[in-house]
């Protein structure tokens, strides 16, 4: 056999050898998505795996959708859940029975809870919800607190003067509103967006304390962060870059989303209204993403602000929502954020700007 055919044929056999070596093993995460309703606000984990952001880092990651914010920190709190993403007012309630959360990214930088009617009602306050009904996603979401807390604030006594129920989400959520089966709705902005899209335009009843506040963050427990470090950054360097590709472009963000989710697409509608309408929904939600929302001068994406975090619970408390005050030091860290920012913001904007999506 000459030289040239064994070298060639030694390469066949080395490239047959390693084709057969299985792969290099992926660690599996699962992460809580803290509503039943899969939107666009679920874009950025749907372009990390699309892009082969999530691969990269050696993992392979399950998106859980679940009740709300409290069962989801529950489901941290037994390691079902490597971290979560929801409102952290059930952050309080959880160090208080001992599990040690703290929010690592924070991912929404104004407050996108609330309570809204219907455009047409004749509310105008959340004192003007005495003897109404509120509905809720479920009893187990953030609406719940953020409801009693609003109340309080408003002179209500939230246990007895206002009625809450829970609704569903979209176009269940709509019906309920539209038969005034409830007066108002306590939820976030993604969620009335999906009931605008169902033909039920809304009112905010604003609370000017509760604007300055952040509201939403990733958590793990503290054992997570010191013993899958590299994990956590992993997981919120791609979310940054799936906010970040968003912004740039919505409508590509949409159709990942679809492709990756493919449960999120609606049917029942065309093509070009359903995009519209989910665009509306990725839109309400940007708002929140942008280093800007807050104007706490951030510069590094997930980065955390003590003194919001610490306002907002002291307000909890002052509404005697949650019983006992917090330290802010103990219910985030900003130690993964040099890390997870270990990437160029720009380049990943110019991507998403080229990007052609199905």
């Amino acid at each position: 056999m000459s030289r040239r055919r064994f070298a060639i044929l030694s390469l066949l056999i080395l490239g047959a050898a390693a084709a057969a070596l299985p792969a290099k093993a992926q660690t599996p995460v699962r992460v809580g998505w803290c509503t039943k309703a899969v939107t666009s606000a679920t874009s950025p984990w749907a372009i990390a795996m699309k892009l082969g952001w999530i691969e990269k880092a050696g993992l392979t990651l399950s998106v859980t959708p679940t009740a709300g914010s409290a069962d989801c920190m529950k489901l941290v709190a037994t390691r079902d859940y490597l971290l979560a993403l929801s409102g952290i007012e059930a952050l309080a309630t959880m160090r208080e029975q001992g599990v040690k959360v703290k929010i690592i990214y924070t991912a929404y930088r104004n407050y996108v809870f609330g309570i809204r009617v219907p455009a047409d009602s004749p509310i105008k306050t959340v004192a003007d919800l005495k003897g109404k009904t509120v509905g809720v996603n479920s009893m187990a979401s953030n609406g719940v607190l953020v409801t009693r807390a609003m109340a309080a604030d408003a002179g209500l006594d939230p246990r007895r003067d206002i009625n809450i129920v829970v609704i569903g989400e979209g176009a269940q959520a709509a019906a309920q509103l539209k038969n005034k089966q409830a007066d108002a709705y306590s939820a976030f902005d993604t969620a009335y967006a999906l009931v605008e899209n169902a033909g039920v335009p809304l009112r905010d009843l604003p609370n000017p304390n509760a604007t300055k506040f952040p509201s939403s963050g990733m958590y793990a427990l503290e054992e997570s962060i010191a013993n899958k470090r590299q994990e956590l950054v992993s997981l919120g360097q791609a979310f940054a870059k799936g906010q970040i590709f968003a912004l740039a472009n919505p409508e590509a963000a949409v159709r990942i989303l679809w492709e990756v989710f493919p449960q999120t697409r609606p049917t029942g509608t065309d093509e070009a209204t359903a995009l519209d309408n989910e665009i509306k929904v990725l839109n309400a939600r940007a708002q929140s993403w942008r280093l800007d929302a807050d104007q706490a001068g951030i510069t590094r994406w997930g980065e955390s602000v003590g003194t919001k975090y610490q306002a907002y619970y002291d307000w909890l408390v002052e509404q005697k929502v949650i019983n006992r005050k917090l330290d802010a030091k103990d219910i985030f860290t900003n130690e993964l954020i040099d890390d997870i920012n270990k990437f160029d913001p720009a380049e990943v904007a110019a991507m998403a700007k080229a990007y052609k999506a199905k």
